[in-house]
């Protein structure tokens, strides 16, 4: 804790929270684009996990997570993964794939606008 002037500081930090920097997305982007700059994933049990790697071949991509999960994903703007990256509803982060604090951080202060933001 440190006094400034009467004031006093109870977090040195260089960004407070007003001052964090939001990234903003366009809502409909391709899913495949969204999943590749996001690098996370979200299980069925509202579980979020990394992706080591994504190999894209057409319409179909085969997603490797990092504890060692394969499957197949569709891409499709409207399925179930897609909704659950767009509007956050993943509960907790998977132990296993030991997704660093700051990504999550950077992922829950994006925001997915409708009419602003990047074209990814």
């Amino acid at each position: 804790m440190a006094v400034n002037k009467g004031f006093v500081l109870l977090k040195e930090s260089p960004l407070n929270e007003t001052d964090k920097k939001k990234k903003y997305y366009r809502k409909n982007v391709d899913f495949f684009k969204l999943v590749e700059k996001l690098k996370l994933w979200p299980s069925r049990s509202g579980t979020l996990h990394g992706i080591k790697t994504i190999k894209i071949t057409g319409k179909i991509a085969e997603i490797t997570t990092h504890c060692d999960e394969t499957f197949v994903v569709w891409n499709s703007r409207t399925s179930r993964a897609a909704r659950w990256l767009r509007n956050k509803w993943c509960v907790s982060a998977c132990k296993t794939c030991k997704i660093p604090a700051w990504k999550i951080e950077k992922y829950s202060s994006t925001m997915m606008t409708q009419k602003w933001g990047g074209n990814l």
